[in-house]
C-alpha cells in the first residue's frame, strides 16, 4: 500500500479536493496563464524592438495590465459560481485600461520617429491588450452574446481608433480583424470553461442527489412493510375491541373471547413487526450485493461485482452484509470515486469480502466509526477487519471470516456445483 501525501504536501492537497474543486482549480490557474502569456510572449520581445526606457515603460504597463486581467477573471470566476457580487469596478478598470493603453499604443505607431521598430512593437502592444483585455471582459457578461458583443465592440473601436489617426485602410482591416478573431478565441475559451465547470458541479450534485433519493426509497420501503404488518392488524383489534365494548355493556359473556382475540392478533403484530425490524437488522450478503452494485452504478460509479453467497451460514452472511452496507455507504459519502470493486472468495478454511475503490479525498478519507462498528461485528463470528489506502488514490476493505469444518464442506460442495454448471466465475454476477 503506498501512503497517501500529508496535509502539508501538494500531492495531499489536490488529493483533498473533489472533482468539481479539482476542475474549478485548473479553470482559475488557466486564466492567470492567460495573463503569464500576455507578458511573455508579447510584453518582454518588446525590449529588442525598442530603446530600453521606452521598452521597460511598455512591459511595465502590459505587466500591470495582465494582472488586472488575471484579478478580473477569477472574481468573474467566483461570481459565475455565486460566492459574490458581479465585479463591476474591476471590469470597468479592465475596460478602461486596455482602452487608453491602445490609445497611447496607436499614437506612438503613428507619431513616434524612433524608426519601424517602434512602431511595429506599439502595434503588438495594442493588439494584445485588446485581445487579452477584450475576451476577459466577457467573462463579465450574463449572456454569451453580450460577450461576444464586447468583443465585437472593442474590436470596431479598435478600427475606428486607428483610422482616426490616420491608419491606411488595409492595416486598419488587419488590426480590427486581429482584435476580432484574437479577443473571440480567449472569450470562447474562457467562456466554454466556465460551462463546463458549472456542467461538473451539477453533476456532482446530480449525484449527491441519486445517492440520498436511494435512502429516501430505502425508507418508503421500511414504511410500507410497517403499514402493511400493522395496517390489517390495527383494523382488526379496533373493530373487536368495539365490539367487545358493546357485549361487556350487555353482560354478554363473549366479550372476554373478544378480548383474548384481540390479545392473539396483538402479539402477532408484534412478532411481525419484530420480524421486519430484523430483516433491516441482519443484513442479507446478496440483497445488499445488488443493492450495493444498484445504488454505486445509480451514481455514475463503475461498480463490478464478483461473488458466490451459496453455502454461507446466516451470521456470516449477516456480517458481511453489513460490511458491503458500510463500504457502499463510504464510497458515496467520501472521496469522488470513479470505479469500486467488491469481489467475495472462499480459502480453505475463512472466506474474504474485498471492496476497494478509487478518489479517495485524503488520508483515512473513508474510515470513521462505522469501520469500529463492523469490527465489532466481525469479532462476533470470529472474524477481522483491515481497511487503508491503497496505490496512488485508493482505499481497500477486506473482511475475513473463519468457516467451521461443516461450513467450509458445504461452501465447498456449493462452489464446486457451481463450477460443474458453468466454465468459469461470473463477474457482476450476485447468486
Amino acid at each position: 500500500m503506498a501512503e497517501t501525501g500529508g496535509t502539508g504536501r501538494p500531492a495531499g492537497w489536490w488529493r483533498r479536493k473533489s472533482t468539481p474543486e479539482k476542475v474549478e482549480t485548473y479553470t482559475r490557474w488557466s486564466f492567470h496563464l492567460f495573463g503569464v502569456i500576455e507578458v511573455a510572449a508579447f510584453g518582454l520581445p518588446v525590449f529588442g524592438q525598442v530603446r530600453p526606457g521606452l521598452a521597460g515603460w511598455s512591459t511595465a504597463v502590459v505587466t500591470v495590465h495582465a494582472v488586472t486581467g488575471c484579478l478580473t477573471a477569477s472574481r468573474a470566476l467566483d461570481w459565475s459560481r455565486g460566492r459574490r457580487g458581479r465585479p463591476t469596478r474591476l471590469l470597468w478598470v479592465l475596460g478602461t485600461l486596455t482602452s487608453a493603453l491602445a490609445v497611447v499604443a496607436l499614437a506612438l505607431k503613428e507619431y513616434e520617429p524612433a524608426g519601424p521598430g517602434t512602431a511595429n512593437a506599439a502595434a503588438t502592444v495594442c493588439g494584445v491588450v485588446l485581445a487579452f483585455g477584450a475576451g476577459t471582459m466577457a467573462l463579465g457578461a450574463r449572456r454569451r452574446r453580450r460577450g461576444f458583443a464586447i468583443v465585437a465592440g472593442f474590436a470596431s473601436g479598435a478600427g475606428a481608433a486607428a483610422f482616426a489617426f490616420g491608419t491606411p485602410w488595409a492595416a486598419v482591416l488587419v488590426l480590427t480583424s486581429m482584435v476580432l478573431i484574437g479577443a473571440g478565441s480567449i472569450a470562447a475559451t474562457c467562456l466554454f470553461s466556465v460551462w463546463l465547470l458549472d456542467a461538473v458541479y451539477e453533476l456532482d450534485a446530480a449525484r449527491e442527489t441519486r445517492a440520498r433519493l436511494a435512502v429516501a426509497e430505502e425508507r418508503l420501503r421500511f414504511g410500507r412493510d410497517l403499514h402493511d404488518v400493522l395496517g390489517r392488524n390495527l383494523s382488526v383489534i379496533s373493530l373487536k375491541s368495539e365490539l367487545a365494548v358493546q357485549l361487556a355493556r350487555r353482560g354478554r359473556p363473549e366479550a372476554a373471547e373478544q378480548m383474548i382475540e384481540v390479545q392473539r392478533i396483538a402479539q402477532e403484530s408484534q412478532r411481525e413487526v419484530r420480524e421486519v425490524v430484523r430483516g433491516y437488522r441482519e443484513a442479507d450478503l446478496g440483497v445488499e450485493l445488488l443493492g450495493a452494485q444498484g445504488v454505486l452504478t445509480a451514481a455514475g460509479i463503475d461498480c463490478q461485482v464478483a461473488a458466490d453467497t451459496a453455502g454461507l451460514p446466516a451470521d456470516v452472511q449477516s456480517a458481511l452484509g453489513w460490511v458491503v452496507r458500510e463500504a457502499t455507504t463510504n464510497v458515496l459519502r467520501h472521496g469522488d470515486a470513479g470505479r469500486c470493486s467488491v469481489a467475495l472468495r472462499m480459502r480453505e478454511a475463512s472466506v474474504v469480502l474485498t471492496v476497494e475503490n478509487d478518489g479517495v479525498a485524503g488520508p483515512g478519507g473513508n474510515g470513521g466509526s462505522g469501520l469500529a462498528g463492523l469490527r465489532e461485528r466481525l469479532a462476533a463470528v470470529g472474524g477481522k477487519l483491515e481497511a487503508g489506502p491503497v496505490g496512488a488514490d485508493g482505499f481497500r476493505v477486506v473482511a475475513e471470516v473463519p468457516l467451521t469444518p461443516v461450513t467450509a464442506v458445504a461452501s465447498g460442495a456449493a462452489e464446486a456445483a457451481g463450477a460443474a454448471g458453468a466454465s468459469g466465475p461470473v463477474s457482476g454476477v450476485v447468486s
